[in-house]
């Protein structure tokens, strides 16, 4: 990867849905080279996708939550059932393994509090191995979805 991938990657990131032309056009190459760095850096996995940034709540889902999990044990049949249950759970929009105490951290977006309470409640706290759930709301977020450094 050069400097010019990595202001196709910028470029992209700051907009996904340059059209090739505005693209090659914003990194100075002429179409056809970008086109091919392009395709190159999907192949290659770089560019895993392209997606819409939508707003949470604009679309009624203005309750966010960090969820710490702690597991009742750590084996791998009870992590693998843990997290294909959480892969289930749509409010789940972000699930990480983590090391040390807890063993993972769920951002979780909800209309309100109510239904916050419901999905902990039958949902989370029901979830394969669980021992512990501890909540925390988020108050703003100050930093959210930055595009990686390129």
């Amino acid at each position: 990867m050069d400097d010019v991938d990595r202001k196709i990657l910028a470029e992209l990131q700051r907009d996904g849905r340059l059209t090739i032309t505005e693209l090659a056009e914003r990194v100075q190459l002429s179409v056809s080279p970008c086109h091919r760095r392009l395709r190159a850096l999907e192949r290659s996995g770089v560019i895993a996708g392209y997606r819409a940034h939508l707003d949470a709540a604009a679309l009624g889902l203005g309750f966010a939550s960090l969820v710490f999990v702690t597991m009742r044990e750590s084996d791998a049949a009870t992590v693998a059932r843990f997290e294909a249950a959480v892969v289930e759970v749509r409010e789940v929009v972000q699930a990480q393994r983590l090391f040390g105490d807890p063993d993972y951290l769920l951002r979780v977006v909800t209309p309100d509090l109510a239904a916050f309470q419901r999905l902990y409640d039958a949902r989370l706290a029901t979830l394969p191995g669980v021992q512990r759930l501890s909540s925390t709301l988020i108050m703003k977020d100050v930093v959210g979805d930055r595009p990686l450094p390129t």
